[in-house]
């Protein structure tokens, strides 16, 4: 084969880290954005928080037009030139500061290395300056279950054994206050592999231990807790309530009839399909007590351990904030930012002169690569939010009429749309909506929610699918106890109403609002 040069044009897309860095933020949560906030900070000496800045007026794609300066950019070049972060296929023009990008329609970047996220001061949870809470008040811990527990221990006067083996089962519960483990596989784990005599002589000394120790995790607060199933955990609540003073006669029979009940095998299945009649076989009861029963089991906590759960970890942060302004026909809704969710942060005025003033050197070129890192990092979590408010802005437009007359005025919207009003690609309407939140006047939901796909109707036109659960919550809600709707009424029902919806439809729809099917609905009416 004879050897030859040829020419040939092509083209691709070449994702700088910068580029990837942007991608990546958009996706992130509200917690994951601050975790990832605090990593940049620890790492990079380059990045502070600017929590004294000035204010700004404004915010947004109204300022976002505006270039650094000359002088940085060509220094950023020149870093980048140092470090070889050259990605783009045409390396010879600013690969590193492209004017835009199509993962998110934003435009430019922002104006220099300076605060960002400072547009308004932090809201002090909606109180005057004289009605300020203590911040140690705001941040106090909640306490765990764990130390609630231990809290109660103290009062017991045990053995060091004992007292040791109730600390190690307070430790071994999980969140629901359940003890997950057997006490002989927890007694195992402490007394080790081998099986001589000596080891089986220790390990029953520790079952026995844990056995005591457990009667005296049950005793304590909350009732419940300490269980190793359901159905344990119901009965160790009404044995709770029985020994309490003051109990009425009536209320002690009802009582034991609830212990009977929980402890038939096979009860928890029973109690979920409020098998009334097949419980009464089992006990021997009369059919209306074991309902009576039934109702009172219905009020104790399945989960005893979960009002200690920490409801911090778990708290939704809205990361745009929906208000009403004027009302009639001037009404309209103003959609924001929530500046206490976006990260104020500058670059290191200090040391980035320093920086500058220095000379070159191999130190040099990796500090200059990690002052680009920085104002990488702030120019990016702005983009960020302003494809969010974009976003925002866009939903609140199209699902005005959601925000006025509620989910059954909800339009069929899919991303897509949304992607091509914008300017942006599909995927970037995915990344911005998953896992943020919008506080509306009507509750706070995620981005997503105001999505749905449309249902065809007889008049031509389309119904939203989070209208029409709307409406089938709607119809069960106001549906005859004794006679509950069938998804095949229903689905004939919504035909009434001009909406072709197939009776699995219906089905998916009830089930993602978690309504039990018509035979639950009757025997939970039956009931009661």
């Amino acid at each position: 084969m004879k050897p030859g040069l040829s020419l040939r044009v092509s083209q691709h897309l070449a994702l700088t880290p910068q580029l990837q860095q942007s991608i990546r933020l958009l996706q992130l949560s509200t917690l994951e954005l601050e975790s990832e906030v605090e990593q940049m900070l620890d790492d990079n000496p380059f990045l502070e928080r600017d929590d004294d800045a000035a204010p700004r007026e404004e915010f947004g794609l109204a300022r976002a037009d505006t270039r650094v300066s000359e002088g940085d950019r060509i220094h950023e070049i020149a870093a980048d030139s140092a470090a070889g972060g050259d990605d783009s296929p045409d390396a010879g023009s600013e690969p590193l500061l492209p004017d835009s990008w199509d993962g998110d329609g934003s435009v430019d970047i922002v104006p220099d290395d300076g605060e960002w996220g400072g547009d308004a001061p932090a809201r002090a949870n909606n109180l005057d300056s004289d009605d300020e809470l203590d911040p140690g008040e705001r941040s106090r811990p909640q306490e765990s279950l764990a130390e609630h527990l231990h809290r109660q221990a103290l009062a017991l006067r045990l053995a060091p054994e004992d007292t040791a083996a109730l600390h190690f089962l307070i430790e071994s519960l999980n969140d629901d206050g359940y003890l997950e483990d057997s006490l002989a596989q927890l007694a195992a784990t402490l007394a080790g592999d081998d099986h001589g005599d000596d080891e089986l002589e220790r390990l029953q000394e520790l079952v026995h231990h844990f056995t005591l120790a457990l009667n005296l995790l049950q005793s304590l607060e909350p009732a419940g807790v300490g269980a190793r199933n359901l159905a344990e955990c119901l009965s160790l609540q009404l044995k709770s309530r029985q020994a309490e003073r003051g109990v009425e006669p009536a209320e002690q029979e009802g009582i034991a009839v609830a212990l009977r009940v929980c402890a038939q095998h096979g009860a928890v299945d029973l109690l979920a399909r409020r098998d009334a009649k097949r419980l009464a076989q089992l006990t021997g009861d009369d059919e209306d007590a074991v309902r009576a029963a039934m109702q009172l089991i219905g009020r104790l906590d399945p989960k005893p351990g979960r009002q200690f759960a920490d409801v911090e970890r778990n708290a939704i942060v809205p990361d745009v904030i929906v208000s009403c302004v004027g009302s009639g026909a001037t009404q309209r809704f103003r959609v924001q930012l929530n500046t206490d969710v976006m990260p104020r942060l500058r670059v290191h005025d200090i040391y980035a002169n320093a920086l500058r003033g220095g000379k070159g050197g191999e130190n040099h070129q990796a500090l200059a690569q990690r002052l680009q890192e920085a104002r990488w990092f702030i120019r990016n979590i702005q983009q960020r939010f302003d494809t969010i408010l974009r976003v925002s802005q866009a939903i609140v437009e199209r699902q005005r009429n959601f925000f006025i007359h509620g989910e059954l005025a909800m339009r069929p919207m899919v991303q897509r749309e949304l992607a091509d009003e914008l300017g942006v690609h599909e995927s970037t309407i995915s990344r911005v909506t998953t896992a943020k939140y919008m506080a509306t006047p009507r509750g706070t939901f995620e981005l997503k929610y105001f999505f749905g796909s449309a249902l065809g109707t007889d008049a031509g036109g389309n119904a939203s699918s989070t209208a029409v659960r709307a409406l089938i919550k709607q119809f069960i809600a106001a549906e005859d106890a004794a006679k509950p709707l069938s998804d095949n009424q229903i689905a004939e029902m919504l035909k009434e109403q001009g909406i072709d919806c197939a009776r699995r439809t219906v089905a998916k729809y009830r089930e993602g609002l978690r309504i039990p099917v018509a035979s639950l609905r009757r025997c939970a009416a039956d009931s009661t």
